[in-house]
């Protein structure tokens, strides 16, 4: 009898070592990520530097498209439109009026502009919400691409305030008595430009985003969000208020997205409308559906791996086969990322529906039988 009883014994015993083993693990590699993070700028090149700051601002984007699309279930293709109030905004708040290029500017404090920014983005959302509110599926999808042909059709021409097809210098941002420009600033012997000073800004962002995006999909918002994208129906039946929780993330989102928005102006130092179009709200669509729909770390996985693509074919195209430059006869770094993160998508809908964070998951996660 005492022999059967140790034998039930040993799998509960198993159980719980296995949990708290996994969450060791896990606090682990995370404290290890993050040594790794705030060491890079002292070891690798500029290059990688504006690279990981491009993936931080898409992963900002993607995580409130994401709550917009993967968690209430409302298709946006317009996501760069707000990126571009952002990005615009930001400029024409901390533009100097009476600069040589006659741009209209405020001349407010960068930081102030930052903020007024991710405010207008939002404010904007907040405008198109109502139509929003009234549309689903892919009526609501090309509701939302009326936006990039509006936005670029502003940008191109409202020339005092975005400068027509040549675009505007971005201000560089002030902070805390630091600037985030190329003034050389020396730490442990090794100087510090923009990219450098802009990479901690970046992951501040980036983790106060996903942060917050977490409590929101973890919280009562979040179980009500899936409730509309479940059965919009079904939700208002049970006291869930449909039309002010569409609003309120199509509100959220926007910000993401102007925040995205100001954070890549100051990287790219020169803002051009092209950039704003319909590939780039293409791009954030792919980032969600690779990452996978609804999860914070999907939106950072799927940004990553569709912002650091053409960066990286770019970098090591003389090395890879088919691949250079244009005009030379092979394909193009841009497009040959296309193709591959256009296989990426049709590759997780039909194999891995969850996209590339269900694979992190099973890792990371006790089975069934461990849980008992």
């Amino acid at each position: 009898m005492s022999e059967a009883v140790t034998r039930t014994e040993q799998p509960a015993r198993r159980s719980v070592r296995r949990p708290a083993f996994l969450a060791r693990r896990r606090t682990y590699v995370s404290a290890a990520g993050a040594v790794l993070l705030l060491a890079l700028p002292f070891y690798v090149d500029r290059f990688w530097l504006q690279a990981g700051l491009f993936a931080m601002a898409a992963a900002i984007g993607a995580t409130g498209l994401n709550l917009l699309t993967g968690a209430t279930g409302q298709l946006s293709m317009g996501h760069a439109f707000f990126l571009a109030v952002g990005a615009y905004g930001y400029c024409v708040f901390a533009g100097d009026g009476d600069g040589a290029d006659g741009l209209t500017g405020l001349g407010l404090p960068t930081w102030l502009a930052a903020v007024l920014a991710v405010l207008v983005a939002g404010v904007a959302g907040g405008v198109f919400s109502p139509i929003a509110g009234r549309l689903r599926g892919a009526y609501l999808g090309i509701a939302t691409l009326a936006l990039i042909f509006i936005g670029q059709h502003m940008l191109f021409n409202a020339r005092d305030l975005t400068g027509g097809f040549n675009g505007r210098d971005v201000p560089p941002l002030h902070l805390f008595g630091l600037t985030f420009d190329d003034s050389e600033l020396v730490v442990a012997a090794v100087p510090f430009g923009s990219a450098e000073k802009l990479w901690y800004l970046g992951l501040v962002l980036l983790l106060a985003g996903g942060l917050f995006a977490r409590g929101v999909l973890r919280g009562r918002p979040g179980r009500a969000m899936n409730a509309i994208r479940d059965h919009r129906v079904a939700a208002g039946v049970i006291g869930v208020p449909v039309a002010r929780y569409r609003a309120a993330v199509f509100v959220l989102s926007s910000m993401y997205a102007g925040l995205a928005g100001v954070l890549l102006a100051l990287v790219f130092q020169r803002t051009v409308p092209e950039y704003f179009g319909m590939t780039l709200s293409l791009d954030y669509l792919a980032m969600i559906v690779i990452g996978g729909l609804g999860s914070v770390s999907g939106a950072v996985i799927g940004a990553a791996f569709v912002s650091l693509l053409p960066q990286i074919l770019t970098r090591y195209s003389d090395l890879l086969p088919l691949v250079s430059a244009p005009g030379t006869g092979g394909i193009a770094p841009g497009e040959a990322a296309r193709y591959l993160y256009g296989a990426a998508v049709v590759a997780v809908v039909l194999f891995l529906p969850g996209g590339l964070v269900r694979i992190t998951a099973r890792h990371g996660r006790p089975t069934p039988q461990e849980d008992t």
